[in-house]
């Protein structure tokens, strides 16, 4: 693709608000919809934070790509009026020693290997660097410095702030109804308020909402909730600095996962489990079975945040694949329409490389990391290494 085109990038999560930027930079005229306004509150990017990190076990594609990714933060923080994306670290810890195989023992290895500072702990070190956690349930775990937290809502409004300031067509309240199209090829859209839309390549990035609108994709791509919580301890200050960086816990087999607190005071904890399904055309609240796991969970091996008032919750959408990895691709049935979801819980940190991979893939130009997001039949099922399907 070498002249330029008019494109239509459907959804403004991260995936689209990234792309459109992108392509945008790249000289094409581009038109961005959602059925919201942007941020969307209910988009799975639109929250106070998502953990930045680079611990995905032996799987040493992803550990690259985010390598490459924290190169993109950085920039980001610089050229930006304030840092959105904060190196706390990323704590991660186990029940019983670090073993073969495990998410654990694999980052640690790859990260070593790759020339980060990583710092085993056992339960005397949690003890003294980590005070708030109960030690006497943990037998090992690591520090990573290179990791840490980014304030995500906030990085898709500064992206779109970008995005229009830049020349990006926004389109905020318009819903895709459904595809104009010239036999198989995609030449547009049509929104929900009657509006029909034509340009030359339609980007499809609408998160757990992609299903809906490509069929031939429901045995690959499923929409999955999981919960949120936000905590209100009385006095936040042992909530952050150096003794409580970002965390997981056993994160394999528990799902159980945080954040240091806000500027507000807010600690979030959440899981990164199997979910619920969920229809995300519809009100979802957070099922009432989690909390007892949750109240057992910090009382176990937390205590310092147990007794904190829980102040908020949100079901977080997934956009789960069968495989774990990303869908960014050209529909091969369909010529003129690219697929960029997918994202299972993870895609969000890799926001600032992935306008470059879904903007190569839409303009048919060679891209290191876009094969093992290509389109795929589906296959024996797998999650990502942190993912805990327990």
């Amino acid at each position: 693709m070498s002249s330029k085109h008019k494109i239509l990038v459907v959804g403004g999560g991260i995936f689209g608000i990234a792309a459109a930027v992108e392509l945008n930079r790249r000289g094409h005229q581009v038109h961005l919809f959602d059925q919201g306004p942007l941020p969307h509150p209910r988009a799975s990017s639109t929250d106070i934070t998502k953990m930045i990190r680079a611990d995905y076990g032996a799987d040493e594609f992803y550990t690259d790509l985010m390598l490459e990714a924290f190169r993109g933060w950085d920039r980001w923080n610089r050229e930006w009026p304030r840092p959105l994306y904060h190196q706390t670290g990323f704590l991660l810890l186990t029940h019983q020693p670090m073993e073969a195989g495990s998410l654990e023992l694999e980052s640690l290895r790859v990260l070593q290997k790759k020339g980060l500072g990583v710092e085993r702990l056992g339960p005397d070190q949690l003890r003294e660097r980590f005070p708030h956690w109960n030690a006497e349930r943990y037998a090992d775990g690591y520090y990573n410095p290179r990791g840490g937290w980014a304030e995500s809502g906030e990085v898709v409004a500064r992206l779109a702030q970008i995005a229009r300031e830049e020349g990006v067509t926004v389109h905020e309240g318009k819903r895709l109804k459904q595809f104009l199209e010239n036999g198989n090829k995609v030449k547009g859209i049509f929104t929900d308020n009657g509006e029909v839309h034509s340009g030359d390549y339609v980007i499809l990035a609408t998160g757990a909402w992609a299903p809906a609108f490509l069929p031939e994709l429901r045995d690959r791509m499923r929409a999955s909730g999981h919960p949120v919580y936000m905590f209100q301890p009385e006095d936040p200050a042992p909530f952050r600095g150096k003794a409580f960086p970002g965390w997981a816990s056993d994160i394999s087999k528990t799902g159980w996962y945080g954040f240091p607190a806000q500027a507000d005071g807010i600690v979030k904890v959440a899981n990164h489990g199997k979910g619920v399904e969920v229809n995300p055309t519809e009100e979802h609240e957070v099922p009432e079975r989690f909390y007892p796991k949750l109240q057992e969970f910090l009382a176990d091996h937390l205590p310092a945040l147990a007794g904190a008032p829980i102040t908020a919750t949100r079901l977080c959408f997934y956009c789960d694949t069968w495989d774990g990895d990303f869908y960014i691709c050209r529909h091969p049935g369909r010529p003129g329409l690219v697929v960029a979801s997918g994202g299972s819980g993870h895609g969000f940190k890799f926001a600032p490389v992935l306008g470059g991979i879904i903007a190569d893939v839409t303009e048919g130009k060679e891209n290191p990391y876009a094969y093992r997001f290509r389109w795929r039949e589906k296959g024996e099922e797998r999650v990502e290494a942190a993912r805990s399907f327990a």
